[in-house]
């Protein structure tokens, strides 16, 4: 990745940019921002920069040695830390680089991704990825080591706030002092849960959503859509490329929880409790990371649907479909029930992510809804 690879962000590329002509590279930073908006993209374009040997005014050469080496992810300098899962019949705990060729092509495929895209890759999306503590073992063991290239060590880790707390503990020293000429470069997309000492040893950088004009231009130049539709698809992906693409791509688990989602609604309406049940053991059946997926979703469609009824179209970022369903839906989410249907829905995707059982978690999410949804 080279800083020219990176949708938008063109007061982020210079501000890092700038720091490393004026020789003020932090040791630790915190790339802060939603999914979709070029967070790791961004950090590796900043770490291949650092150590080009001929950088031009505004980007890495691409042809001297170290960015032959970055060109594949494989310079020896760089390092990567994200979620992993254990393999089956392992014997051996599990550490990233049981899975660095698999993530290297990964990124070099698609660097604007998700979790639940990377756990799927991993081809294990029933189990929840995260970065074990022995994780942070094999990082001290690899910064011991000289810079092979005399550069910069660069240590990447994608989405800290899944490291659990003894991994994130171990860190804390080597965060606050590192070894020489090395920088860590954290990517996260829910920064408030990470362990207050390790955001006081980061510089944090928080990256916003694309723009507008920048998300229609590389709707327009890389799909061949017409400027009227890319601009429809830019405004609706509120600044997230992952947003556009599957708008674009027309995502079949998108079109999923929709169906899902006005599935619940109607039956929650119509208190078919039978139905319900039966709702609910459909959505016990997926994946972790889907089911919390799924939530995120159903979070994201109540807030559009009381936004709606203020009728303005430029705050509403839903699709046709969900635009259609909303003409008779949104009525029923107003002042005195958003507030306690957003809680509930926190609620079951923390039970989730604690592994409480999904078939009671979205049964008894339906049951309240029966309630929620006649407050008007």
């Amino acid at each position: 990745m080279f800083f020219k690879d990176i949708i938008g962000q063109e007061k982020a590329k210079r501000r890092l940019i700038n720091e490393i002509k004026e020789g003020r590279i932090p040791h630790a930073q915190l790339f802060c921002g939603p999914e979709g908006v070029g967070k790791l993209p961004l950090a590796i374009a900043y770490a291949r920069y650092i150590n080009c040997q001929s950088p031009s005014d505004d980007d890495a050469c691409g042809t001297c040695p170290n960015c032959i080496k970055f060109n594949k992810l494989i310079h020896p300098d760089l390092h990567f830390v994200f979620p992993v899962v254990k393999k089956k019949g392992a014997s051996k705990p599990v550490v990233c680089d049981d899975y660095i060729s698999t993530w290297r092509q990964f990124v070099l495929n698609n660097p604007y991704f998700t979790l639940n895209q990377w756990t799927k890759e991993m081809g294990v999306e029933n189990q929840q990825a995260i970065i074990y503590s022995n994780e942070s073992d094999e990082i001290l063991k690899k910064l011991s080591f000289k810079s092979s290239q005399g550069g910069y060590k660069c240590v990447i880790i994608w989405l800290p706030e899944k490291m659990n707390v003894e991994c994130s503990n171990k860190l804390l020293k080597i965060l606050e002092e590192p070894p020489s000429m090395t920088i860590f470069l954290l990517i996260s997309e829910q920064p408030d849960t990470l362990l207050t000492t390790i955001l006081s040893r980061c510089q944090r950088f928080n990256l916003p959503a694309i723009s507008e004009y920048d998300m229609t231009n590389m709707i327009t130049n890389r799909f061949g859509i017409e400027e009227i539709s890319a601009k429809e698809i830019a405004h609706a992906s509120q600044g997230s490329v992952l947003k556009a693409i599957d708008t674009i791509q027309t995502n079949d688990e998108h079109k999923e929880f929709f169906d899902l989602f006005v599935s619940l609604m109607r039956l929650c309406y119509a208190r078919k409790i039978r139905e319900m049940k039966l709702w609910s053991e459909t959505l016990a059946s997926m994946g972790r990371e889907r089911q919390k997926n799924f939530l995120t979703y159903c979070q994201n469609m109540i807030r559009e649907n009381f936004i709606y009824n203020f009728h303005k179209d430029e705050l509403n970022y839903m699709s046709s479909s969900e635009k259609q369903f909303s003409q008779k839906f949104a009525p029923f989410i107003n002042e005195k029930n958003i507030f306690g249907i957003m809680n509930e829905l926190s609620e079951a995707q923390s039970h989730i992510e604690q592994n409480v059982n999904a078939k009671m978690v979205f049964f008894d999410f339906s049951l309240k809804m029966i309630v929620l949804l006649i407050q008007k």
